[in-house]
């Protein structure tokens, strides 16, 4: 990826943006899961799920762009897939009585 003088800062904060989605959804996805085996509640494991495949599908596109060099419009819609499956999960854990 070549990136002009004006590109390289927004790259940074794209990095910085990603690892900071990474943290806060992992640290989300550990209590939902941590909560979930305190009271085993399904609906807790299908929040813990939700999340942690919203936190993955957020980080996905860019890191296939740049580690992997796949296509860029792949790699979103692989992480649009993925943020669409989570939500449904999460969706799903909301629903359940």
């Amino acid at each position: 990826m070549s990136l002009d003088a004006a590109g390289l800062p927004i790259a940074i904060a794209l990095t910085v943006v990603k690892t900071l989605v990474l943290i806060v959804g992992g640290v989300i996805t550990f209590f939902a899961y941590k909560a979930y085996r305190r009271t085993q509640q399904p609906a807790l494991g299908y929040l813990a799920l939700g999340f942690g495949l919203v936190t993955l599908g957020l980080v996905l596109a860019g890191m296939l762009y740049e580690l992997f060099s796949m296509p860029l419009a792949t790699g979103i819609l692989l992480e649009s897939l993925l943020v669409l499956a989570g939500f449904l999960v999460i969706a799903r854990s909301l629903y359940i009585t």
